[in-house]
């Protein structure tokens, strides 16, 4: 018998798909595990990094339940980095892969230690609102690029639509950027800061709150255009989908703001700026501008073949 060692057999499609959804979900879900940290007041639970104490790396009985919860949160880092390097093997193994899929899955796999850098310094800092802003930011950034990766995977279908209509799709994208990044600014200047100690970025918590507001409303009227003009489509699933996680954040926004900024509702709130980035992302990779017949920039533009199951 042949000594030569056995090629690792190739992972199908339906394998990849899964993990690069359990890498969707498990950023979305440290994107929770981390506000409840802010939230319940622990984000100096560990009060330093990579330490969680400058004698132990966990947590001892004086830190209390807050360095329990922050600790636990770091803890939770390591479980996304396993499932981010179980999806980069499965890509690397998979039937179908490509370039741009390797590629993809390797930058994201370098984000989430980038980001657990990131949030060491937030620690360092003494939570810096314009660094912990800054710290989710980057992870929505992740969320969209493992959307990316799950449009790839599953070969979603491009769906031409009119320059205009693609200009709007564009500027709607845009627009939840700069929709979560003001909700930073105003998370920034609220009460909910990680610590009672920790510093605030000293701006107007009401007058940030109505320029949030007014960005939520021009990307809601962008929306309801696109989903109007798309109706008779396919696109009409994604862009159905963006405007009711938009009106659904509306309604979670107005809430907390008329109650106080209770935790529960911000913790929603939060979830719901993941799924409205992951949902804006996904409209804008399938919807791709009408081009000339025959032309390079045509062919990409045509649906994309479904990659055979395995």
């Amino acid at each position: 018998m042949s000594d030569l060692p056995i090629l690792p057999r190739a992972v199908s499609t339906r394998t990849v798909r899964r993990w690069a959804w359990a890498t969707l979900v498990a950023n979305i879900v440290i994107i929770l595990t981390g506000g409840l940290v802010r939230l319940t007041g622990s984000g100096l639970g560990c009060p330093t990094w990579p330490r969680c104490t400058s004698a132990s790396f966990v947590p001892h009985r004086e830190l209390g339940l807050h360095g329990l919860i922050e600790f636990g949160n770091r803890l939770l880092t390591y479980v996304l980095i396993a499932v981010v390097l179980a999806t980069v093997v499965a890509v690397w193994r998979w039937g179908s892969t490509n370039r741009s899929a390797r590629a993809l899955v390797v930058l994201i796999a370098l984000g989430v230690p980038f980001q657990g850098v990131v949030g060491g310094i937030t620690v360092l800092t003494h939570l810096n609102p314009w660094l912990v802003a800054l710290h989710l930011v980057l992870s929505m950034v992740l969320v969209a690029l493992s959307v990316r990766l799950l449009v790839l995977v599953h070969g979603d279908p491009r769906t031409a639509v009119a320059g205009w209509v693609r200009a709007v799709v564009v500027g709607m994208l845009v627009l939840v950027a700069v929709v979560v990044y003001l909700g930073t600014v105003v998370t920034g200047s609220g009460p909910h800061a990680g610590d009672e100690n920790a510093p605030r970025n000293g701006l107007d918590p009401l007058l940030w709150s109505h320029v949030h507001a007014a960005a939520v409303y021009a990307l809601v009227a962008l929306t309801v255009v696109v989903t109007i003009a798309v109706r008779r489509s396919p696109l009409v699933r994604p862009a159905g989908l963006v405007l009711a996680v938009e009106l659904a954040q509306g309604a979670v926004g107005f809430a907390q703001y008329f109650t106080g900024l209770p935790v529960p509702l911000v913790a929603v709130h939060l979830v719901g700026a993941a799924a409205l980035v992951a949902s804006a992302t996904w409209l804008f990779l399938v919807a791709r501008p009408a081009r000339v017949a025959g032309s390079p920039a045509a062919r990409r533009a045509e649906p994309a073949e479904a990659p055979a199951q395995r």
